[in-house]
C-alpha cells in the first residue's frame, strides 16, 4: 500500500512541475489584473476574431455502429483573381477533394486558417471525429466498447462515402487525426491504391505513444503514465463536478493549453483563446475515453501504403504532445517523405505556424496534381517571428 502511495506522490509531483510552470503567468496576471477583467478579456477576444467561424455545406452519416458523424464541404467554384477567371478542374474530371482530419479535445474548426486560404482552390472536406465537435456521442462507447483508433479509421471511410464518393483524394491529418489516416489506410488498401494522391501528416505518430514524457522530469514520468488512465476514467465518471472545476480553475486551464499547445512566446492572444476554447468544450469523460486507445496505437506497418505517394510530414519541434521524433520515425518509414520540423512550435502548430503550415499543404497539392503549380493561396493567417522551418535530414 505504502509503495502505491508513494507512486501516486511521484505522479502528483510530476505534473504539479507542469501546473507550476502554467500558474506561475497566471499568478503574476491575477496581481495586477482582476477576475472580472479577464472575463471580460476573454469576450472581447472571442468577439474579435473569426477564429472557428467558417462553415460550409453540412452533411450528416453514419458510423458502423450508427453514431452521426458530422461533416461539411467546400466546393471548387470559379474564382476571380486579378480580374481573371480561374478554373481548377480538367473538364469531365472529378475534381480531388482535400479530408481533414483533426486531433484530440479538438475539432474541424482546428484547421480555420488552412480553410480560410484554401477555400475556392480545391473541394474539401471538414468532419468532426466521433464525440467531438458537432458529431454524436460515440454509441459504442455508451454501449461499454472503448475506442479504438481502428474505429475512427472506419469512421474516415463512411464520412468519404459520404461526402467524397468518387474522384481522387488528399487525406490529411493532425494528431489524432493522423492516425485516423493510417488506420483507414490499414483497412482499406484498396482505397489508398486507388484513389489517394498524397497525405499530410501533421504533429503526429505511428505509436510508441506510451513513451512520451510530456516535458515531465524523469522522477515520476512512469507513474504518470500507469495512473493517469485511471485517474482519467474516475474524472470522467463525475463530469458535473470536474466541469465546474475547470470553469473555476479557467486561468490555470487556460495556462497549461497555451503550455502544451504552442512553442512560442508571441502566439496570437486572439489564436490561443480559440485554441482554449476547442479543447475545453471537450467534456472530461470523451477525454477519458479517447485516452487510452493511444497508449496501444501501432500503424508503423500501416505507413506502406503511402509508399510512392507523395508524403508531408510536419513537426515542431518544442511538441510536448507528440514530439518531433516521432515525426523523424515516420520519415525513416517512408525515406521519400517530405519531413520539415517548424521551429519554436508546439502541438497546434496549424494555428501557431498558419501560414507555413498552409504553404507546405499547397507544395503537397502540387506535387500529388490536385491543384496548378505554382497555385495562389488566400494569405489567411501570417509568417511569426521564430517560425523558420527546417528540412527534416
Amino acid at each position: 500500500m505504502s509503495e502505491n502511495w508513494r507512486k501516486a506522490g511521484w505522479a502528483g509531483a510530476a505534473i504539479g512541475v507542469i501546473a507550476a510552470g502554467a500558474a506561475a503567468g497566471v499568478a503574476v496576471e491575477r496581481i495586477t489584473v482582476g477576475r472580472g477583467i479577464r472575463r471580460k478579456a476573454r469576450l472581447a477576444l472571442d468577439a474579435a476574431g473569426d477564429y472557428g467561424s467558417l462553415r460550409g455545406t453540412e452533411g450528416i452519416c453514419r458510423a458502423e455502429d450508427g453514431t452521426e458523424l458530422y461533416y461539411e464541404v467546400d466546393e471548387v467554384e470559379e474564382a476571380a483573381a486579378g480580374g481573371a477567371k480561374r478554373r481548377l478542374r480538367r473538364k469531365g474530371a472529378a475534381p480531388a477533394t482535400v479530408v481533414f482530419c483533426h486531433g484530440y479535445c479538438l475539432s474541424q474548426d482546428s484547421w480555420h486558417f488552412q480553410r480560410a486560404a484554401l477555400r475556392g482552390v480545391v473541394r474539401s472536406v471538414h468532419w468532426d471525429q466521433r464525440s467531438h465537435g458537432r458529431s454524436a456521442r460515440g454509441l459504442a462507447q455508451a454501449d461499454g466498447e472503448p475506442v479504438t483508433i481502428d474505429q475512427l479509421g472506419r469512421d474516415l471511410k463512411a464520412v468519404i462515402d459520404a461526402a467524397a464518393p468518387e474522384g481522387p483524394l488528399v487525406l490529411v491529418g493532425h494528431s489524432m487525426g493522423g492516425m485516423t489516416v493510417m488506420a483507414l489506410a490499414e483497412q482499406f488498401p484498396e482505397l489508398v491504391r486507388d484513389r489517394v494522391l498524397g497525405v499530410a501528416l501533421v504533429g503526429t505518430s505511428s505509436g510508441r505513444l506510451d513513451e512520451v514524457t510530456y516535458g515531465l522530469p524523469s522522477i515520476g514520468q512512469g507513474a504518470v503514465r500507469r495512473l493517469l488512465p485511471g485517474v482519467l476514467k474516475a474524472l470522467g465518471s463525475q463530469v458535473e463536478l470536474v466541469e465546474k472545476g475547470r470553469r473555476a480553475t479557467a486561468d490555470l486551464f487556460a495556462g497549461m493549453i497555451k503550455l502544451y499547445s504552442f512553442g512560442s512566446g508571441d502566439v496570437d492572444p486572439g489564436v490561443a483563446r480559440f485554441a482554449e476554447r476547442l479543447i475545453e468544450a471537450t467534456p472530461i469523460d470523451v477525454v477519458a475515453e479517447f485516452y487510452p486507445a493511444f497508449q496501444t496505437h501501432d500503424k508503423r506497418a500501416a505507413l506502406q501504403r503511402f509508399a510512392g505517394l507523395p508524403v508531408t510530414v510536419v513537426a515542431g519541434d518544442r511538441d510536448m504532445i507528440i514530439p518531433p521524433g516521432h515525426s523523424v520515425a515516420i520519415k525513416e518509414e517512408l525515406p521519400a517523405a517530405e519531413l520539415v520540423v517548424l521551429e519554436e512550435t508546439g502541438h497546434l502548430m496549424m494555428l501557431e505556424r498558419p501560414e507555413i503550415v498552409t504553404e507546405l499543404l499547397t507544395g503537397l497539392l502540387a506535387r500529388a496534381g490536385a491543384v496548378p503549380a505554382p497555385t495562389n493561396v488566400g494569405a489567411h493567417g501570417r509568417r511569426t517571428a521564430g517560425s523558420a522551418a527546417q528540412p527534416g535530414r
